[in-house]
Parts: structure tokens; sequence; C-alpha cells
């Protein structure tokens, strides 16, 4: 097909996720015809600096020579069978090294095929094992102001960011929230360097308030990543695990996002020390081939559901492609690259790269905060430093900024008024730098005050 014709098509029938399709009439969809590491490549050969990983879930670039070889050899064999009441290699391998690496002490993995999907496999465990533990009063979940876990009724139930889920409130489940952690606008006058996460006391508060009633509490551990990729300290974490020991609640950790390299470390709970009682993983896992995902959890937890056949307690819920043997043989090599190669030893220049950066990003007057965590960075752009006057959201400011980097030749999607970095793992410290660039240009064009 031509560039005009995938456009009239596209117009005429797709529907495109995350987007006021109405946007298109000025800012068409671009129609990408190949990927080489950390660039995109439209149809007429026009390149793009990939500068979010293609929401998040590219690892080590596109078209990467080991992971292509993992497909085709798995696809050469078998694409998929039912797993239920059958097993294969790829899975099986996939289990073993990721309870192997996980943070804390999970044991089991139950396999999926998107984030939110895991999300909803967590809650429902942790709910079904306090009614089958003889706790049937632990019914509902916390989470914190401005989380994001996904869009499926019972992960938006969870959330926070009122953006998405506003319009959908009739049909939620009945949760609880706790005020989040927000290191920006401290209400403490706290950084997030060095303090001791006095905020925590509202999650606090309320677990122990009310946790006869809460079967579990979930969070994004380090970086609240559709908020504006907030970033909190690591004691948070601490202080949570602690708090769900003392009163018996699960702790479950969203690392759909931040996992597998992108805090700098291969989970970010490792940053605290401590593991939960259920881990969810997806995005990278497959270093953005294939959908997948999977949730950890500890053998505790597990064999709540262990019993014979007549008893009802086994966990009844299925996807058509759980345990996807694609999917799975390219989870397998994404982890093999990581203990192969020095992918995360490597991060360091590129995150030097980054603070460098970040004290050009800082002096400009519309510019309130440059965070970073690993290789994730975030510049968070504000009307007016003094006060931390944010823009308002209806001058989609980030959104400017956008266009004019995709002119440029990056892909950078805001969230609101932050524009964020989340490049592959080994982008070249050439690109990275020519991508930081790009959302310099892009911004004093649009903020002016260079």
């Amino acid at each position: 097909m031509t560039k005009d014709q995938i456009l009239d098509i596209d117009r005429r029938h797709l529907w495109h996720p995350c987007t006021q399709q109405k946007d298109h009439e000025l800012q068409p969809p671009i129609p990408i015809a190949r990927g080489e590491g950390s660039w995109l490549v439209d149809v007429d050969g026009r390149r793009y600096i990939d500068g979010v990983s293609s929401w998040w879930v590219n690892l080590f670039g596109h078209n990467h020579p080991r992971l292509n070889r993992a497909l085709q050899q798995q696809a050469e064999r078998i694409a998929h069978h039912i797993f239920a009441g059958f097993t294969h290699e790829p899975a099986a391998e996939l289990a073993q090294r990721l309870v192997a690496l996980a943070p804390g002490n999970l044991n089991r993995v139950f396999l999926a095929d998107n984030g939110s999907a895991a999300v909803e496999v967590a809650l429902k465990m942790s709910f079904q094992y306090w009614q089958q533990s003889g706790r049937p009063d632990k019914i509902r979940f916390v989470s914190l102001t401005e989380a994001y876990h996904g869009e499926t009724v019972g992960a938006l139930s969870v959330g926070g960011c009122d953006l998405y889920r506003d319009i959908y409130r009739p049909m939620l489940l009945d949760t609880f929230q706790a005020q989040g952690p927000d290191c920006f606008r401290c209400p403490y006058g706290l950084s997030r360097d060095r303090c001791d996460a006095p905020c925590f006391e509202h999650l606090e508060r309320l677990v122990a308030e009310r946790h006869r009633e809460i079967a579990a509490v979930i969070v994004e551990p380090l970086i609240q990543g559709a908020a504006g990729m907030r970033i909190y300290p690591p004691v948070y974490l601490r202080k949570l695990r602690q708090l769900c020991d003392t009163w018996q609640v699960h702790y479950i950790a969203d690392e759909i996002a931040v996992g597998f390299g992108r805090t700098g470390k291969l989970f970010a709970n490792e940053h605290a020390g401590v593991g939960p009682d259920l881990l969810c993983l997806s995005k990278g896992i497959t270093g953005g081939y294939l959908p997948l995902s999977a949730v950890l959890a500890t053998e505790d937890i597990y064999q709540a559901f262990y019993d014979d056949y007549a008893t009802l307690r086994a966990f009844l819920h299925s996807h058509s492609y759980t345990g996807n043997p694609l999917a799975c043989a390219l989870a397998v090599e994404v982890q093999k690259i990581f203990a192969e190669e020095p992918i995360l030893a490597d991060l360091a220049p590129r995150t030097a790269l980054l603070d460098a950066w970040a004290e050009r990003f800082r002096q400009h007057p519309r510019v309130g905060e440059f965070r970073r965590c690993g290789l994730v960075a975030a510049v968070e752009l504000v009307a007016r430093q003094e006060g931390k006057i944010p823009f308002p959201w209806q001058e989609r400011k980030g959104y400017a900024i956008y266009r004019r980097a995709l002119e440029k030749g990056a892909l950078l999607r805001p969230l609101g008024n932050v524009i964020y970095f989340m490049p592959a793992l080994n982008i070249p410290l050439d690109t990275l730098d020519q991508l930081l660039d790009i959302a310099w240009q892009a911004m004093v064009e649009e903020l002016g005050g260079a």
C-alpha cells in the first residue's frame, strides 16, 4: 500500500488507543515500515528516535537479532497450544528464571497476556486467598492517588488517575485510596533524596484503621508512571512491606512499567531490599515483541488454592493465549540477554548523560523539575517556577512539544505537561544525546526562554 492508502483506510476504520481521534485531522498517524535499534522508520524513510520505547515495552531496540532468532526458532516448532493440562519448555524455563531473580520469596508464576490482565489476576488471587483462609471480610483493596494499574474494570478500580476512570466510576469496585507521594510538590518541604517518607502516614493510618476488610495494597514501586513519572524514595516500599506484615495485608507490586532494568536494577523492589506477596510483570518482559504478562506469587498464596477438586478452591482464571510459546521463548531470550550481556552495568554512561543534560533543563524558566530513576527521566513543565504553578491542562503544552519533536525526528509522547524519556536500555550514547537535544529544541521553540 502507499502511504495515502494506509492513511485513508486508517481514517475510515481504525480507532487508536488513548487518542482523541479528531487530533488526527491536524496530526495524522505516522505509518511505520520498520524498526532499526532505537529508531522507527516510516514508509517515506523518515527516521524517529523511539524515546519512549514504544509505550515502555522495547528493552533492547527494535529488530534485535537475538530476539528475531528466538522468535523464528520457536515459530518453527509451535506457535501456540492450550496451556490448561499442557506445558512446554519455554514456559518452564521462564518460570524458573523469574523466580530465581525476583525479589523476596516468590515461587509460583501465573502467565497472562497483558499488564491489565496481570493486575486483575493479582487482585483475584489476593481476594480468593482470604476467602479460602478464614478471613472472608477482607474484600477491599488500597491504592494510591494518581496510581495507574491498567484500564480493565478491576485495574481501573485501583487506579487513581481521574482522566482514565472518572467516566467509569459507576462500574468500578469499592476500593480505598490513600494520598500518594508527590516529591515535586512535597507538602512536608522535603527532598526525595533526604527524607524518611513522612507522606507514608496517610497509607499507614488507613491500613491500621481498616485492615480487617483490606485484602491488599497495590502500588507502582518507585515510579508512578502515568501520573507523570513521579519518583519517590525506596524507604516508602520498606515501610509498606512492614505495614503489610503487621496487619496481615498483601503487598501487590505493579512492576509492569518499572521491571526489567528500567530503574537501574532488574526489579524496582531491589532498591528497597524487599519483596512483595504478588508481583505483576509485563511490557518489557518480551523485549517489545509479543504480549505477555506474569504474576509471581508466594508459596503461601499458592497453597491456599491447592486442594482436591471437590473443594472448588482452584483459581479459575484463564486466557486463551496463556503461556503462549512464542511469547515465552522471547521472554526467556530477554533473560538470557540480561544474564550474558552487561545491560545494567552499561547504564552508567547513559544515566551520566541524562544527569549532564539535567542541569541545562533545570535552568529553563518553564521547567519545574528534572527527575530521574535509572534510565527513566522526566521534565515537568510549569507556567511559573515560583509556587510550582502548572500550565492549564487545556493548553496542551506537552502535546505541542511532542508535535515539534516529531518534526525533528524524535518520538516523545508526553504525560500531560510532563515530557519524559524511557528509551531502550542499550540506546547508543550519541542517539540518546540527540534525543535530549531534540527535546530541548522543541521545548525552547514552544515555550521560549533559551
